[in-house]
C-alpha cells in the first residue's frame, strides 16, 4: 500500500473540520501508516465543527518527534485553539526541524506561523489567513496544493484529493 511502517500523526483541537481530519485519517489508513491522534491534552474527545467526536490517542506532550514520520493539521477553527498549547507548537517545530512530513490545510497554516517555520517558504491556506502567513515571512499563493520540501499545505476541503497524493507520495 506505501506506507507500511510509518507513524503519522494528525493533530486536533475543538472545532476542527470534519472533512479534513476523516479524509486524511482514512487515507493513511488505507495506505497502511499507524494513525495517531493527538491532542492538547485539554480533553480526551473534541468534537469538530460538523459534531463529529474523536477520541485523542496521546496528548501532544507525550509524542517522541524522532518516532513520527510526519503530521498532517486539519483546518476549521482548532488551529486557533492548537496554537495554544506549547506543545502542539514545539511538536510541529520538532518535526519540521527534522526534515518530517508537516502538512496543513485550510486554518491550519496559523499552527506553522506560531511554530515559526514559514520565513522564505512557498505555502498556500484558506485565503482569509494569507496576511497572517504573509506576515510569518511565507510566499502566499493561491493552488489547490504546494509542496515546498516537506512542507504541504492546501487550501479547503476541495483540495483534499491533491492534498492527499502529496502527502502520502512525500512519507513514503
Amino acid at each position: 500500500m506505501g506506507l507500511e511502517g510509518k507513524k503519522i500523526i494528525i493533530l486536533v483541537e475543538e472545532m476542527f473540520n470534519d472533512h479534513e481530519f476523516l479524509y486524511p485519517y482514512y487515507r493513511l489508513k488505507e495506505a497502511g501508516a499507524e494513525v495517531v491522534v493527538v491532542g492538547s491534552g485539554s480533553a480526551t474527545q473534541y468534537t469538530g465543527k460538523s459534531g463529529i467526536q474523536v477520541n485523542v490517542d496521546a496528548p501532544a506532550d507525550q509524542i517522541q518527534s524522532s518516532e513520527i514520520d510526519g503530521v498532517v493539521i486539519p483546518g476549521g477553527y482548532a488551529p486557533d485553539h492548537m496554537r495554544r498549547y506549547p506543545a502542539m507548537v514545539q511538536l510541529v517545530k520538532d518535526l519540521f526541524k527534522a526534515n518530517k512530513v508537516v502538512a496543513a490545510i485550510c486554518h491550519a497554516g496559523w499552527m506553522l506561523a506560531s511554530a515559526e517555520i514559514l520565513e522564505g517558504r512557498t505555502v498556500t491556506s484558506f485565503f482569509a489567513i494569507k496576511d497572517d502567513l504573509v506576515h510569518a515571512g511565507a510566499h502566499w499563493v493561491d493552488q489547490e496544493v504546494v509542496v515546498d520540501g516537506k512542507l504541504i499545505t492546501s487550501r479547503t476541503p476541495d483540495d483534499l484529493p491533491a492534498f492527499m497524493k502529496a502527502v502520502v507520495r512525500e512519507i513514503g
